[in-house]
């Protein structure tokens, strides 16, 4: 009896042992190998930037993360951007893609993505902002074209319907080839959030 005893302390012994020594690999699962202080802080740093979204966020940054990275190698680099640029319509230049790539503080992997993400909401960008360079990725010469826009934002992030666009492209003014301009919709948009806070102070 105690030698079946002492046979099943061991085998309890071995099994525990692999369990305690499975969390030192996990950080080499992310595909990115990395000193042990990277992949801590990378490690830390991701835990508290996925509680920041809800679960329907963090699967909407996937998507668009997935649509971003044409090689399909699980980070965005410079020919990921220019692919996606080129995708939208938008010819965009080494410096520029260089400064985007800048932002990030290693390669762009999800983690990093909603990291870069997460430090703009926290006020690293200003709203305005914001808006101008989402409808700027839009602009072809002052214009933005209203189907291309309509595509937009009927197939990425918080979906709208074609009648929340409808809604939205009635306040817009629209030409009759079905362009918008550019800077006439910023200034509403960026000028209708200040009247709205101007209203609330009074």
């Amino acid at each position: 009896m105690a030698d079946k005893e002492k046979k099943i302390k061991k085998k309890k012994a071995k099994e525990d042992a692999p369990a305690e020594e499975a969390p030192a690999p996990a950080p080499a699962a992310g595909g990115e190998r990395q000193s042990s202080r990277g992949s801590r802080k990378a490690k830390r740093s991701g835990s508290n930037v996925f509680s920041m979204f809800t679960q329907k966020q963090v699967a909407e940054f996937k998507e668009a993360f997935q649509l971003m990275d044409h090689d399909k190698d699980g980070i965005i680099g410079k020919n990921d951007l220019r692919a996606t640029f080129d995708s939208l319509g938008r010819l965009a230049v080494d410096k520029e893609l260089d400064e985007m790539l800048g932002e990030a503080s290693g390669p762009i992997n999800f983690t990093q993505l909603l990291t870069l993400f997460a430090n703009r909401m926290s006020g690293g960008s200003d709203d305005d902002d914001v808006v101008i360079n989402a409808f700027k990725t839009f602009d072809n010469d002052g214009k933005i074209d209203s189907e291309r826009l309509r595509h937009a934002l009927m197939t990425w992030g918080d979906k709208f319907s074609a009648d929340e666009v409808d809604e939205a492209y009635d306040q817009m003014e629209i030409d009759d080839k079905g362009f918008i301009d550019t800077n006439k919709l910023i200034t509403m948009l960026t000028a209708s959030a200040e009247e709205e806070e101007g209203g609330e102070a009074a």
